[in-house]
């Protein structure tokens, strides 16, 4: 039985993914904005989670954190899910403000404390939802994309840093799982040209099993590894034209 928090767990692949980690007869200790929907799941599973209704764009990010741990009684897998983003056609400050705060400043904050814990306890794995649209730049959402590309080197960095942190002590052992969906049916999911858009039910599972096997880096569904490859080595003259 491990002892899980997720950071964004009150819809969509979030909750999907609680009740996948309450099917395998784990403990869990669920966050969000909706108090509703946090005590909705705790009443359905009273034996198995907790919650802490907060929004990790506040300053008290890490007392939540840490009342999570002292009522799971220790923590092994942290997946930061929470994550904010909007189309931004006029570069509207709201938008960029408050998707910096949820996928940079609150995403950083949550697992910089939690690397550290599972440093001084020798164990644990950090999983975090980015984006493939970490891979390249795009005009629709610039903050959107941006913040998924620091979640994601944030998460590269972390995975070199938990093997050299093993290499100088062999007790410890850090595992970080950088998740990139593509397209997903959650409300997420906005703009034009969706297409491989996946169920939320598919989804969680992939990147329930791709935690189960600690992979260093997924993408949700499989075949998004293809657009990710051709993103990552496609001409910036072609991503002008289809910006």
């Amino acid at each position: 039985m491990r002892r899980v928090i997720i950071i964004g767990a009150t819809s969509g692949i979030g909750l999907a993914l609680a009740k996948l980690f309450v099917r395998e007869g784990d403990r869990l200790g669920v966050t969000g904005r909706r108090c509703h929907l946090l005590d909705d799941l705790q009443k359905e599973f009273p034996s198995q989670v907790v919650t802490e209704c907060f929004d990790v764009m506040g300053n008290e990010n890490i007392a939540h954190l840490e009342s999570l741990i002292k009522k799971l009684e220790g923590l092994d897998l942290l997946i930061y899910n929470s994550g904010y983003g909007e189309v931004s056609d006029t570069l509207d400050w709201k938008i960029d403000r408050q998707t910096t705060l949820t996928n940079v400043t609150g995403f950083v904050e949550i697992v910089n404390y939690t690397f550290n814990y599972f440093v001084k306890q020798g164990t644990g794995q950090i999983a975090a939802t980015s984006s493939i649209a970490a891979v390249r730049e795009n005009s629709q959402a610039p903050a959107y994309g941006a913040s998924k590309a620091y979640m994601s080197m944030y998460m590269a960095g972390l995975y070199l840093k938990a093997r050299n942190t093993a290499k100088r002590d062999s007790k410890i052992s850090i595992a970080i799982t950088d998740v990139q969906p593509g397209f997903v049916n959650t409300k997420m999911a906005k703009g034009k040209g969706r297409f491989w858009e996946a169920s939320v039910e598919k989804a969680a599972w992939q990147i329930f099993k791709a935690i189960q096997k600690k992979r260093r880096k997924v993408y949700i569904t499989r075949r998004w590894v293809l657009i990710a490859w051709l993103l990552k080595w496609m001409p910036h003259f072609i991503i002008k034209r289809f910006a």
